[in-house]
């Protein structure tokens, strides 16, 4: 289902089907009410694809829209640079708009360290997220995200988790 543009809505980009079944359990999380605003797209297949593909398709459709959000889902094969070197493909006008996260490995890892299926680790960091509570989000696979994290809070939370669904939200 695509999200209905009229209102504030958040795309995921994800790297490849692990990404994308991690945002699908994130997506499970999500209230009926508020899934029209949340739409995940298909792999491109890498995670220079996903920047690619940024670039490409989603640039001008966010200056054209700025109701429009964007995580861009990748896996960071231990390369902490890689946050920095997808950062400096964002445009300073969409900073605040677009979001990179993913595990500091890969998503298997993930899975082997016992935090569950590809759904049900999308589904916990969803409401680890709307309550403000850290433990999946700091796993040593996921703590890297701190920054991306509390931003999206600030900038995401509030447009798929209503007030009322969200406790910890001060």
């Amino acid at each position: 289902m695509s999200a209905n543009r009229a209102l504030p809505h958040v795309l995921v980009l994800p790297e490849d089907d692990a990404n994308r079944q991690i945002a699908i359990g994130f997506e499970l999380e999500l209230d009926w009410s508020v899934q029209r605003q949340f739409q995940i797209l298909n792999p491109p297949g890498g995670w220079t694809k996903v920047l690619e593909t940024f670039e490409s398709d989603h640039i001008g459709a966010m200056d054209r829209n700025p109701r429009r959000f964007l995580i861009l889902l990748i896996d960071f094969d231990n390369n902490t640079d890689r946050l920095s070197f997808a950062k400096g493909k964002i445009p300073q006008r969409l900073a605040d708009r677009v979001f990179v996260l993913g595990a500091l490995s890969k998503p298997e890892r993930l899975r082997s360290a016992g935090l569950g299926s590809y759904e049900e680790i999308g589904t916990t960091m969803a409401k680890h997220c709307r309550e403000e509570h850290e433990a999946t989000w700091s796993h040593e696979l996921l703590n890297h995200n701190a920054d991306e994290l509390r931003r999206l809070r600030t900038h995401v939370v509030p447009i798929l988790f209503r007030q009322s669904e969200n406790p910890g939200a001060a």
